[in-house]
């Protein structure tokens, strides 16, 4: 516990995270309740710093419900504190600023001075965010004699932040800036609360008119930030410390593109993406942002023979850059708050009982209309698109988006006549891809081979998963489309991940798992595919039988081709830059070229069918998103009940080319 809490201090929050996590195992084993609080609470600020606020959140709760229940209020008023600033991020400012007033109250009752002292300056931060100037001012003043008797150099420099925040909201530009600057360069500040100031800083030059120095801070902001990114060890701590950088993206994003720098705009938005999983590939950021810039995003989409479509959900505004061989055009799209609800709703829509299309679903039109339709004479017929998705969108199936019928334009009233509605698969073969960089620096396949390595058909480890009916007949039907000496299968008893992992699974060209999937939201690289245990396993050994997402990471391989025929297997959980990450982003960090996962349950009886038809088309010389594509629009076509997006749309085809 002491351990990790000196890495916190240290803000080696990765590292923080490993000791605390053994802490709080220890302690709960012990029925050490005071330690147990401590560590939890701990490590949910050590997720917080990681920006993993989700999870931060969970913890802190619950070590504050610990705390109360024992009576231990100098702890309560710890994680109550600390779960406001996860509010004040998410932007819950109601929230927050009713767990601040709570910690005031409490820290009052004990005479906590130090407790006093941080719930004044968290009462000025929200105030300031919410645009009550004033009551922040009053919150300031109020705490000022504290810390100037209490001598704490890091209040001293929350307090000048808030002030500085006060003073920029106010118009006096100079007073402002030379608060930010003194927190920036004072020695003791944090990591976090440098690259706060020098983003406040960016903003105020920006307010000012001032393009050269916002720009400039704008960079050191962000250099800030990727230096300490630099720091993490671990996928684990990578993957969510993005967020803490969201705004500060957002804000340059938007900057670059309000003053015609569309070309800066893209480069920077693709300079946020898929950072983890290039540098667990060992291509460094510096690495990645060469490819681009020498290449080009032109030249990207002429390497991939694709139309590219680039999305960044903003705050203010979000954006659509559709780059073709020829040129990149820039779509202002509406803000993420307008775009989010709608992916929602729709995504319940394509799980319900109704077919979207039959319906005439008005949420999957409007998503068509707004977010590929002022691209849409760019999209050349025929050729593939590759979907470069941010936030909510990695979510959504492009596919499944449906393109409203149009009147045709100088015929009479007596024959016009409207086109038919569709889904958008009729008309594109699409892909999802996680950077324009990963694209650029892509090297062509080694292996010419076309060998399979097929697991599935698992002996039921536990009656939460049930043996699936049809998964003999899905690997019966693939194996026909192989030679019998290119085939390594593992099935019933054998289908266990020490099969998997000792298979050698880099030299195969395509890899397929046919069984049931577990995604998780908390911690996704603990997301797994359920193959069977080994005999010399007991069910004492509870997770024996999972093929975790974080192994398969560790095994190198170079298939051309990995399916997870499994539910979930792309994950439900977006980090920003990132996209979903589970099992599709784990065999991507492996190393294979494409992946085909599950946005939600795979049918059991739907997916023999639609996997036999794609490798059909994968044995006639289709690509895999083609094959994939006519595999999809075979049971779209179909009269039977298989025809609804339910069926076909989980499954989504990853590249990095």
């Amino acid at each position: 516990m002491n351990l990790g809490g000196n890495y916190l201090s240290e803000e080696r929050f990765s590292e923080a995270t490993e000791r605390l996590r053994d802490a709080s195992q220890i302690a709960a084993q012990l029925n050490a309740e005071d330690v147990l609080i401590n560590t939890l609470g701990n490590l949910g600020w050590a997720f917080y710093k990681l920006g993993d606020a989700e999870r931060a959140l969970t913890l802190l709760e619950d070590a504050e419900k610990r705390a109360v229940s024992v009576g231990d209020t100098y702890d309560a008023i710890a994680w109550l504190t600390d779960s406001g600033h996860v509010y004040q991020d998410s932007d819950r400012l109601t929230q927050a600023a009713q767990s601040h007033r709570l910690a005031f109250k409490l820290a009052n009752e004990i005479n906590s001075k130090e407790d006093i002292i941080n719930a004044l300056e968290d009462l000025a931060h929200v105030s300031v965010e919410a645009g009550q100037l004033e009551e922040a001012a009053g919150y300031i003043k109020q705490v000022t004699p504290l810390i100037n008797a209490n001598e704490n150099p890091l209040d001293v420099l929350d307090v000048k932040l808030a002030q500085g925040e006060i003073s920029a909201s106010r118009h006096e530009d100079a007073q402002a800036a030379r608060l930010f600057r003194d927190v920036e360069h004072d020695p003791a500040s944090q990591t976090s609360m440098r690259f706060g100031a020098e983003h406040e800083l960016a903003r105020l030059y920006e307010s000012q008119g001032n393009a050269r120095l916002a720009e400039d801070m704008y960079r050191t902001s962000l250099s800030t930030f990727e230096g300490a990114r630099d720091q993490l060890k671990n996928e684990d701590s990578k993957l969510p410390f993005l967020a803490n950088a969201t705004r500060i993206y957002d804000d340059y994003i938007h900057f670059l593109v309000t003053r015609d720098k569309d070309d800066e705009a893209l480069i920077t938005a693709d300079q946020s993406r898929a950072q983890t999983l290039a540098q667990g590939l060992g291509q460094a950021t510096s690495q990645q942002a060469s490819h681009l810039a020498a290449m080009s995003p032109s030249a990207v989409a002429r390497k991939a023979g694709a139309t590219l479509l680039f999305y960044w959900l903003g705050e203010k505004q979000s954006y659509l850059w559709a780059i073709t061989p020829q040129k990149v055009s820039l779509f202002p799209l509406p803000p993420q708050k307008q775009i989010n609800p709608l992916i929602e709703r729709y995504r319940k829509a394509l799980l319900g009982s109704e077919d979207p299309l039959e319906s005439n679903n008005a949420t999957g039109q409007a998503l068509y209309t707004m977010l590929v339709a002022p691209a849409s004479k760019l999209i050349r017929p025929g050729a593939p698109v590759m979907v470069l998705a941010d936030g909510a969108l990695s979510k959504l199936n492009f596919e499944t988006l449906i393109v409203p019928g149009a009147i045709f334009p100088g015929a009479s009233p007596a024959s016009n006549t409207a086109s038919r509605s569709h889904y958008w698969i009729e008309d594109a073969t699409l892909l999802s891809a996680p950077s324009l960089s990963m694209l650029a620096a892509a090297k062509p396949m080694h292996s010419v081979n076309r060998n399979l390595l097929l697991l599935g058909d698992a002996v039921s480890p536990s009656e939460d998963y049930p043996e699936l009916p049809y998964a003999s007949v899905e690997m019966k039907q693939i194996e026909r489309h192989f030679a019998a000496r290119d085939q390594l299968i593992f099935a019933r008893g054998q289908a266990t991940p020490e099969a998997y992992l000792a298979s050698n699974p880099k030299t195969f060209s395509y890899i397929h798992f046919v069984s049931h999937g577990v995604a998780s939201r908390m911690d996704p690289l603990d997301s797994a595919i359920i193959l069977s245990r080994t005999p010399s396993q007991s069910t004492a050994q509870e997770d024996s039988f999972k093929l975790y997402a974080r192994e398969v990471m560790r095994h190198p391989i170079e298939a051309r081709l990995v399916t997870i025929s499994a539910c979930y297997g792309s994950g439900t959980r977006a980090y920003a830059g990132e996209g979903l990450v589970g099992l599709s982003w784990a065999f991507l960090r492996a190393g294979a070229h494409n992946v085909v996962g599950a946005l939600w349950e795979a049918n059991d009886e739907s997916s023999p069918q639609l996997m036999d038809s794609m490798y059909q088309g994968l044995q006639d010389g289709k690509t895999p998103e083609a094959a994939l594509r006519s595999a999809k629009l075979g049971l779209l076509h179909s009269q039977t009940k298989f025809r609804k997006p339910y069926f076909w749309a989980p499954f989504q085809i990853y590249t990095r080319l």
